[in-house]
């Protein structure tokens, strides 16, 4: 699988379009040869498992975005070959409970390694978001995309979104590589760009759904 980011303590691994809903999983790989942790487990995990082999031993924690399905889908794959805890936003709501979720909170530390992997709460596409802050790298789940915010569910939910976006992601150095939950990637600096066009304009007070930060 293409290693989309890497440095000296870590590499991450991207397994994209996964099953129906075209989800990316990725695979956290610290240089020293330590415990892997997998982000996301969507319908589809297999192509990850398999590819992982005798590595599933070494995983030693998965880490899931936010509680929408598409993003556990693989779950119960992944529990026949992965034993790891499990861990989600401490503010997520809608977890299956029997799944025994660990909570991860705004600026908890995660130790991969030589690697640090630091928790940032990113609210509005689900109560309980988190984005995941990797070296250079940020796995932003549904919160950020190319072209701009996840989908909302509300205006009231959007604004939380943005505020999420504007106050804790665009705050990170311009070059840090953004890696959403589907498609593809893009980049701090190319997402500040295309925010300052959406907040250059008027908008609806209903605003809400599938946004676009140049089209809206």
């Amino acid at each position: 699988m293409p290693q989309v980011y890497a440095d000296d303590n870590i590499t991450i691994e991207l397994f994209p379009a996964l099953g129906r809903m075209a989800n990316n999983s990725y695979v956290l790989r610290p240089t020293d040869g330590s415990g892997l942790a997998i982000v996301d487990v969507p319908e589809g995990v297999e192509a990850v498992l398999d590819t992982l082999g005798d590595d599933c031993a070494r995983v030693d924690r998965v880490l899931v975005t936010h509680s929408h399905g598409d993003h556990w889908g693989g779950y119960d794959a992944m529990r026949e070959r992965v034993k790891a805890p499990v861990f989600a936003g401490a503010e997520e709501t809608n977890l299956d409970e029997s799944r025994d979720v660990q909570p991860l909170a705004e600026r908890d530390a995660i130790t991969l390694g030589g690697a640090t992997v630091a928790v940032i709460h990113t609210p509005g596409h689900t109560p309980g978001s988190i984005s995941l802050l990797i070296g250079g790298a940020v796995i932003t789940g549904d919160t950020l995309f190319p072209g701009g915010p996840g989908h909302s569910r509300s205006n009231e939910a959007l604004q939380q979104e943005i505020e999420s976006i504007t106050s804790k992601l665009h705050t990170l150095p311009d070059g840090t590589l953004v890696l959403p939950g589907h498609g593809d990637s893009t980049t701090i600096t190319d997402s500040k760009a295309e925010y300052a066009i959406f907040a250059s304009k008027e908008h609806d007070s209903d605003l809400h759904g599938d946004v676009n930060w140049l089209e809206s």
